[in-house]
């Protein structure tokens, strides 16, 4: 559809019913309702003390006449009752209201060729929740990625210092070894080899 057309509300509504969403939001209401226990229990209240049942005679009536009795006598204001928590689903701006009216603008900018949104929505309580809850991903994010540089600073340091220990205790091990050597020559009584040159007498000097 040509972007310079005006889109009618027609134009959004066919397109939703055409594509399936009509049908997925009607699926999701019918989902709620049934979720719903406040529409229950008031249903039910209803039906118990409904004149239908009260009447006398009404346990010699047929699943099938106390059934349309009751339909007959509840079907109004239960339906009533209904519309309102449907109404108040689709107003709702933290929940399926707010997608429905995402839906719809997605729609309508996609048959007039703008951008969304056309109307952002306020910041609601909702959202700030989530925006909290992704700050504080981020702060867990954080701390676990310097928890982790934390413990490969410690095992670097633990591995310099194993490696310090290890340098020690071969010193000491090679200290050990030369000093024995040195206490096994001395008790051996032989006196050390003298091979320098230098340490020779010179001759005696001849007289004339």
């Amino acid at each position: 559809m040509s972007s310079s057309s005006v889109i009618t509300p027609e134009d959004v509504l066919e397109s939703l019913m055409n594509d399936g969403t009509i049908d997925a939001i009607r699926l999701k209401i019918i989902n709620q309702l049934k979720a719903n226990e406040e529409l229950k229990n008031t249903t039910i209240t209803m039906v118990e003390q409904s004149k239908v049942l009260n009447t006398p005679g009404a346990e010699k009536q047929t699943k099938r006449e106390l059934f349309d009795a009751l339909r007959q006598e509840l079907e109004t204001p239960v339906l009533e009752k209904a519309s309102k928590s449907v109404w108040e689903l689709i107003l709702d701006n933290n929940g399926l209201g707010r997608e429905i009216s995402e839906t719809v603008e997605r729609v309508f900018c996609r048959l007039s060729g703008q951008e969304p949104p056309l109307f952002p929505y306020p910041e609601t309580q909702l959202d700030r929740e989530n925006e909290i809850q992704r700050g504080k991903g981020k702060e867990k994010e954080i701390e676990n990625g310097k928890e982790e540089e934390k413990g490969k600073e410690n095992e670097n340091a633990n591995g310099k210092d194993d490696s310090n220990s290890t340098s020690k205790k071969r010193s000491f091990n090679e200290m050990n070894v030369e000093g024995g050597e040195i206490e096994v020559a001395s008790r051996s009584g032989d006196p050390p080899a003298i091979t320098d040159d230098s340490c020779k007498l010179p001759p005696p000097s001849q007289k004339a």
